[in-house]
């Protein structure tokens, strides 16, 4: 079985190659990238790996991104062009890990009825010392209950593992897909997404920048955020709100509101040979080692994955809302045209 991520990003080069590096020793066959208007040397990251034969790049130069759209074109491609039997949807900060096993033995046991597998968003939270990522992100938060704020990078989310379609429809965020025989498997998470959205001050008004310039309208509210944030000094005292000293963390560890978790950062320096750091690692497949869980730590990711399932409540409730209001509106515009 052949698994091809595709992959859309735009100035990622502080986390893009661990990314790559890391899926392709994990699983994933091939990637397909679509490279939106980097200016930082994610583009020369994504050629060297075109180089060695992993990388089908595209570019895309327009002003505005079409993220569903590029999605969607880079899913039919790995369907008809190259023989993918699974697509993995990817933000060059997210890492998907499989629970136990690895990425091919998770979506070889899903029943053949079934085309999506849904994965679980874990949010790793910044901190206020520097440094490589991998080493300082090395704390997420417990999912003990839902962050229902639309545009926060937190809030629980999970995003989708699909079987190779020629016609799939790829949904905004990666959240969801649609095409025939596209039924989800529910109640079941076989993978973690480890989410690393704020690593740095220079990579969050970065961040803000490049949704500014990109977003028309954003669904989730990060462009509002870019509005109010653009900026290198106000980005920077935003990051400084957001990223925690080793008190916050020690209290927030104490509290059960945070959890230590080094399995990224662990494999991370496996690829390297133990060395932290920022420079390329080797292509080396089937490094990655996937531990399988025991019974306390599955009866943990069943606790959070029922705050994921209280968190749609509050989206769908939401939704409800905004239809039942956008109705109320079309109805008092069509007695006043009467």
């Amino acid at each position: 079985m052949k698994i091809v991520m595709t992959l859309l990003v735009r100035d990622e080069a502080d986390i893009l190659d661990e990314h790559l590096t890391f899926h392709l020793n994990a699983g994933v066959d091939y990637v397909i990238a679509t490279d939106h208007r980097s200016v930082d040397g994610t583009t020369e990251i994504l050629r060297s790996y075109e180089r060695d034969g992993y990388v089908r790049l595209i570019r895309e130069d327009a002003e505005r991104i079409r993220q569903s759209d590029w999605m969607t074109h880079m899913a039919r491609l790995a369907a008809s062009e190259h023989g993918a039997g699974w697509v993995l949807s990817s933000d060059a900060d997210e890492f998907w890990w499989p629970r136990g096993g690895s990425l091919e033995e998770v979506l070889e046991t899903v029943p053949v009825r079934y085309g999506v597998v849904r994965a679980l968003s874990q949010s790793f939270v910044p901190r206020t010392s520097s440094g490589w990522f991998a080493d300082q992100m090395t704390v997420r938060l417990a999912l003990i209950a839902p962050i229902n704020d639309p545009g926060s990078s937190f809030r629980p989310v999970a995003k989708v593992a699909h079987r190779a379609d020629r016609e799939i429809v790829v949904g905004q965020g990666n959240h969801d897909v649609s095409g025939a025989g596209m039924r989800t498997l529910r109640s079941w998470y076989p993978i973690e997404l480890f989410h690393f959205p704020l690593r740095s001050p220079e990579q969050i008004a970065r961040k803000h920048q490049n949704t500014l310039a990109a977003w028309h309208e954003n669904l989730r509210g990060d462009l509002a955020r870019a509005r109010s944030f653009a900026g290198q000094g106000i980005s920077r005292a935003f990051y400084e709100r957001v990223a925690l000293d080793d008190d916050a963390i020690e209290n927030g560890l104490a509290a059960g509101l945070l959890v230590q978790d080094t399995r990224l950062r662990d494999a991370l320096r496996t690829l390297r040979g133990g060395v932290s750091g920022s420079q390329r690692p080797p292509v080396r497949r089937g490094v990655a080692h996937f531990d399988r869980s025991s019974l306390r730590e599955d009866a943990a990711y069943a606790a959070e994955v029922l705050s994921l399932a209280d968190a749609d409540l509050v989206r769908f409730g939401r939704r409800v809302d905004e239809l039942t209001a956008r109705v109320a509106a079309l109805e008092g515009n069509g007695r006043r045209g009467r």
